[in-house]
This record gives C-alpha cells, structure tokens and sequence, in this order.
C-alpha cells in the first residue's frame, strides 16, 4: 500500500492498541441494556430523538453524551455530576480487570459486523498510522473536548476501519470470542442486535497488539472526536491516560462497512428560492415519486456527475448537470480530481458558498443529518431546503485520505455505527 510515495511500512508506525477497564451498565439496575443505548451523539435527531432517548430510561447514556442545560460549561458540569452519581450508585460499574473487546452488531437483513474496541494509542505528528479524511467543525471539537475535560471519560468509540486479510491473529481472536457467551447481548430499537466479550487472556492480547501494529486505520466515523484527543492530549503532560482515545477497529476485508450519505438542512433558505438560485447554471427537474424512487433516481444521476436532491415544498426537485464553467470558476483547483468532482466539494464550493451563500459554519443556518426520511420531515415542517445526497464509495474515501486529502465535512456516513452505551472509557481508572 503506498501513501504519497512512502510504503505503508515507512508511512506509518501501526496501531497501538491498549486493553482498559471498560466501564458498563449493571443490567440489574437498570430497565433494559437496549433501553440505556443510544446512536453517536451526532446521529441523534434534535430535538425529537433527544427526548425519546431521556424518556426511554432514567439512565440512558444520551444524558451523559448530550447533556441538557441553559448553558454549554452547565451541560458539561451537569454530565460530570451525572456520571459521579451512577458510578456511586453502581448504575456503571468498572470491569474487575483490564481488557479489550469483541463487538459485533448483527442487523434484521443478516448483516454482520464484528471488531476490536480498545484504547488507542495517538500517533504523533507525522505518523500516518490513523488517516482521516474529513474536515472538522471547530465549534463541534470544542464542545466534544469541554465535554470530556469535565468528565475524564471517552463515553463512545470512534470506528476505525483496517484491511487484514480475514485470516490473521486478530480476526482468529474475535471469531474464537464470539464463540463464547457474551458479557451482554441486546437488541435495540432499530433492529440491531449487539453482543461484547472480553479478552482477557494476556497471549491473546499480545497477538492482537502484534497484528495490529502492522496495520493502517481509516476513521470511518468519529473524525471530530479524533481531533478533541488529539487536542485533550497536548494539555497533558506525557505519559497520562490523555495519550490514548476509545476506538472500534473493524478489519473490513472480513466485514465490510456500508456507507451512506450526510444530508444537508439548510434552515432558512426555502426551496423556491434555492431552485430560482440554479438558474441557468445547474438542470433542475421534478421528480413526483416517493422518497425511495426519488433516491434511486437521484443514484442514476449521480452514474453520470454532479447530482443532488432538494426536498422542503412536498415534493422532489434533481438537480444535476452543473454548468463546467461555473465548477471551474468555484470549486478550488489546488486538490486531485477525485477530490474536486465530489458531491460535497460541489455543494459547499459552489452550492452552499457561491449560489446559495449559506454559512456551512453555523449551525443557525444549517445541519447535518443521517436520516434520509427525518431530513424531509423536518425541511417540510420549518420551511426549509433539505439537500439529499448519494454517498460516496468507499475506494474513494480510502485513496484520498492515503493522498493526504481531507473530504468536505461531513461527507461520509460509514456504518452500522457502535451503539453508545455498552462500553465506557473512564480516564480516572
């Protein structure tokens, strides 16, 4: 595998993967596992899913993630007071010995998904061992990072991707795990059932950290929480707790990810005035069709360039075609073109800053939301545009981040994504 012109063994130093005391739920205590999950605090849908969440269990783990209060240092404060009081109580509780572990999500279809979450050791500058390929929201990584400064813990793993081959040390680990019975299995709400085991045993350790150190990481989610390590890590002296992050690691030559798009709800801009804005410069046509075929129209589009879908008024609007010119005039020509074409550099050079002139900074103007359908339902219900797109492949994502080239934020969607809630990393143990 060559990045830049350096072999992956010059590249990079390998993955530093380090067992922990997972903190968990102690299910005698609490309603249901599946009732104290959550998704990633950015694939909550607020305020809605919020409130869903807080009603399903007094102790459900978006009240430590997205604590609720007037203002952000009382949020933070309040999710410190939160985990103390569930520590003391036994609602967590540390596991008796440090260790790594197996995670495996299974969905309705069969789909299956198993890895690796442990402690990862942060590369230093240079080291091109974990490759992102994402931009950041500044004002996201602040707030992620005076969430885990008040309260020491990593309370969700980012979900790193590697390629083994599916026969090596660590793929032999976990298919040996998950034939033991599990710490814990649920299945959650939107049909995905999770089991976690531990790996104790000191040989297995070490085969997985031997395997691992000759491996390059993707983020396939989690790129802001990468950059609050990072950021929480220069504060600290070294050696401290601080040098390593909470991580998922999937070897996905075994399991491959699926990867969805991030769609865009621009809060106020309405939809007739975005289609007057394309005049002229993109080709525009309606499509009356349910939310499925409208997607699939819009994924037919997108064979041939530039495609995107525009939904608030009730009904759907395509829009593809962009005039080259305009493209060449607005999008930047110092990136490789595999960058430059992109759905979303299209939309945030030219869409978002030229045509529309919505600040892709503010969370006032716009928000950046998994859900296909509950982007619609809410551009319907305030009045504003949603921008549906069609994700990009993963060999994409891959061979830019290996270049060194960051996608526009929010890009990519890789999943299924690990449940929040099942295993915490509390930075005091």
């Amino acid at each position: 595998m060559d990045t830049a012109g350096h072999s992956e063994a010059t590249a990079h130093r390998g993955l530093e993967l380090t067992p922990f005391r997972g903190l968990r739920y102690d299910p005698d205590r609490v309603g249901s596992l599946a009732a104290v999950t959550s998704p990633p605090y950015d694939v909550v849908v607020r305020p809605d899913g919020l409130l869903h969440l807080e009603s399903a269990d007094p102790y459900n783990i978006v009240r430590l993630i997205l604590p609720q209060a007037a203002t952000p240092t009382a949020r933070d404060e309040q999710a410190a007071r939160t985990l103390r009081r569930w520590l003391a109580e036994g609602i967590l509780t540390p596991d008796p010995e440090p260790g790594l572990y197996v995670y495996e999500q299974r969905a309705d279809d069969g789909h299956l998904q198993r890895g690796v979450i442990g402690a990862l050791r942060l590369p230093e500058p240079g080291d091109r061992s974990v490759l992102p390929h994402e931009d950041v929201m500044h004002h996201v990584v602040a707030e992620r990072a005076a969430l885990m400064r008040a309260t020491s813990a990593n309370f969700e793993p980012l979900l790193l991707t590697y390629r083994g081959d599916g026969t090596t040390p660590t793929s032999t680990t976990v298919e040996r795990a998950a034939e033991r019975p599990p710490l814990l299995a649920t299945t959650t709400e939107d049909g995905y059932r999770h089991r976690l085991w531990s790996i104790t045993d000191p040989e297995e350790i070490a085969q997985v950290r031997s395997d691992l150190s000759r491996h390059q990481a993707l983020i396939a989610d989690g790129h802001h929480r990468w950059a609050t390590y990072h950021g929480l890590r220069a504060e600290h002296p070294s050696p401290s707790p601080w040098d390593y992050g909470l991580v998922l690691l999937v070897d996905t030559a075994r399991y491959p990810l699926r990867v969805r798009a991030i769609h865009r709800l621009l809060h106020d801009l309405p939809v007739g005035d975005a289609l007057t804005a394309l005049k002229g410069h993109f080709h525009v046509s309606r499509v009356d069709a349910p939310l499925d075929e409208a997607l699939a129209t819009l994924a037919e589009a997108a064979e041939g360039g530039n495609a995107f879908l525009l939904a608030g008024d009730g009904a759907f609007h395509l829009v593809d075609r962009p005039d080259p010119e305009l493209l060449a005039r607005t999008v930047p020509a110092d990136r490789p073109e595999a960058w430059r074409t992109l759905d979303a550099t299209v939309l945030h050079s030219t869409l978002l800053a030229h045509l529309w002139h919505v600040p892709e900074d503010s969370a006032a103007h716009i928000s950046y939301i998994h859900d296909t359908a509950a982007t619609v339902e809410k551009a319907e219900r305030d009045g504003g545009t949603a921008v549906l797109l069609h994700p990009v492949r993963e060999e994409v994502v891959r061979d830019l981040a290996r270049q060194g080239v960051t996608m526009p934020r929010k890009s990519t969607s890789f999943g299924p994504k690990p449940a929040s809630g099942l295993v915490l990393r509390t930075l005091d143990l």
